[in-house]
């Protein structure tokens, strides 16, 4: 009996380890469904031009700007996992929304050079943020800071840094720690985390308009934690609850996410100083 709990405390001590070094790449899956770009705007009828970024670090960016009808621009940090090529449904809405678009894929993602880490994601928002600044022309206050999933906590870093004219996080954790301890509940996760991603301590010193966009259904971020990011957030600030899972929620209640999108942009107005 003593031997067999050796065993297993040898092997749940090994299995620690794992998953101490392997974090990076149990979060970062720009394998998964692969980083070869699959379509493009073209394909679904939109005009579009290819963009390179390069970091402050010397890394060079891939993403797409699509121009929209208004001054208004959505930049756009995406998930965990694929590349810009699987968010076309939501570049679709955002147009349809009338929203200029910029989309990139992270360093190890898609086309974009690099290894993919924490650091290094923040600085590739950092050089989209000034590439729209200094090579477009577009002004702070027209661009919309928008991430869903990983790319929230993205997107909520960037704009505590800067001064957007809104952000919208969807469906996003609260930090790595928080959902690594939500999904490994008999691991301690949150002390084996390196990584953070801290969206609710981000969003405390943002100060522009916030919606926050959850689904009740989430199977993988639990809704609580869109409940606390919006705790966490600043007046003004708005929760928007739809219907379905975490990947599929802003297609199968579109209806009602649209509407909850046009309502906060057409607010954003009033905010404007």
């Amino acid at each position: 009996m003593l031997k067999l709990i050796l065993v297993v405390a040898a092997c749940y001590g090994l299995l620690l380890v794992v998953v101490y070094f392997m974090q990076g790449r149990m979060l970062y899956l720009a394998e998964v469904p692969g980083r070869t770009l699959t379509m493009t705007p073209a394909n679904i009828g939109m005009e579009y031009q290819d963009v390179s970024i390069e970091t402050a670090d010397g890394v060079t960016l891939h993403g797409w700007f699509i121009a929209g009808r208004t001054s208004r621009v959505l930049l756009f940090f995406h998930g965990n996992a694929g590349n810009i090529s699987h968010r076309l449904d939501s570049i679709r809405q955002f147009h349809d929304l009338g929203l200029s678009v910029l989309i990139i894929d992270y360093r190890g993602y898609g086309q974009s050079e690099g290894r993919t880490t924490e650091r290094g994601i923040y600085r590739d928002a950092d050089a989209a943020w000034r590439y729209l600044i200094a090579d477009r022309g577009i002004v702070a206050s027209d661009i919309i800071l928008f991430g869903r999933s990983l790319g929230a906590s993205v997107a909520s870093h960037l704009a505590a840094q800067h001064q957007p004219l809104a952000l919208i996080v969807e469906s996003a954790f609260t930090s790595v720690p928080d959902i690594a301890q939500d999904l490994y509940p008999w691991l301690p996760a949150r002390w084996l985390s390196h990584l953070s991603h801290a969206t609710s301590e981000s969003i405390q010193n943002v100060w522009c308009p916030v919606l926050v966009v959850h689904s009740r259904d989430d199977e993988i971020i639990p809704f609580h934690h869109g409940e606390a990011i919006f705790a966490s957030a600043n007046e003004p600030r708005t929760l928007l609850a739809i219907r379905g899972t975490h990947n599929d929620a802003f297609l199968r209640d579109e209806d009602a996410y649209i509407g909850g999108l046009r309502t906060f942009l057409t607010g954003l107005s009033k905010h404007v100083m």
